[in-house]
């Protein structure tokens, strides 16, 4: 699999973000800036906003105001395919495993078959190659995801709760690809509400809570001392609203 060298799309900046539905504000105010490579893993409970700042963050939404922009520049279609997102729920086309992964990497030449059956194999999926894609388990489906994602070599990676529901192997199998994925130099955001995953992975963590973020640091320093009261109850298991 290709290098990718340094992380161009960085910084990611965020300033004043907010999004609304109605009359619910959604996203309130949001700060934020991410200049180093690795994982950042952004964590809090449910309808904290994580998946919400995701899409936007990608360019798939438009806030109401605010800005996002990764290295100075404002998201646009150029930005867009230089990254690579996966959902919570895999979007896969009706075809073949193999198939699915040529759709990406036809329009790009060369020697394809050889850099599908890799990217197959490394998401261990190189015995199912000719099965129906949306006939894959679970966690085969979200592999099969991500190695799509990683078809088009993107500087930065974003998932959404990439192993919410799926068997502990294919997770083992997902959070290897991303280690190997961020040791090629690929910047990695990933929503999760899994806190052994998050130790497991993080470089730095976000912490959201009802729309907002409430720290952001190294993963060590968050894990070790979290400065809000929410996160602290939220690493100690606690329900949190």
């Amino acid at each position: 699999m290709p290098s990718v060298k340094g992380a161009p799309l960085l910084p990611l900046e965020i300033r004043s973000l907010c999004y609304r539905a109605g009359e619910e504000t959604l996203l309130d105010k949001i700060d934020l800036f991410i200049e180093t490579p690795g994982i950042s893993v952004i964590m809090g409970a449910n309808g904290a906003g994580k998946s919400l700042l995701l899409r936007i963050v990608h360019g798939l939404l438009e806030p109401q105001s605010g800005e996002v922009r990764w290295h100075g520049s404002t998201m646009d279609e150029t930005l867009r395919r230089r990254q690579g997102l996966v959902f919570q729920k895999p979007v896969l086309m009706r075809r073949s495993v193999a198939a699915n992964i040529d759709f990406v990497l036809k329009p790009m030449g060369g020697q394809y078959r050889q850099r599908r059956d890799q990217l197959l194999r490394q998401a261990g999926l190189a015995r199912q190659w000719n099965q129906p894609a949306r006939l894959l388990s679970g966690g085969e489906q979200q592999k099969l995801a991500l190695a799509r994602a990683l078809a088009t070599n993107p500087e930065a990676l974003l998932l959404d709760e990439p192993c919410a529901s799926i068997d502990s192997a294919s997770t083992l199998q997902i959070e290897t690809l991303l280690r190997d994925t961020r040791e090629r130099g690929v910047k990695i955001i990933l929503v999760t509400h899994d806190i052994g995953q998050a130790h497991r992975l993080a470089d730095d963590v976000v912490f959201m809570h009802r729309g907002r973020i409430l720290e952001h640091s190294p993963a060590s320093r968050f894990f070790d001392a979290p400065v809000s009261t929410e996160a602290r109850a939220y690493l100690d298991g606690e329900i949190i609203v």
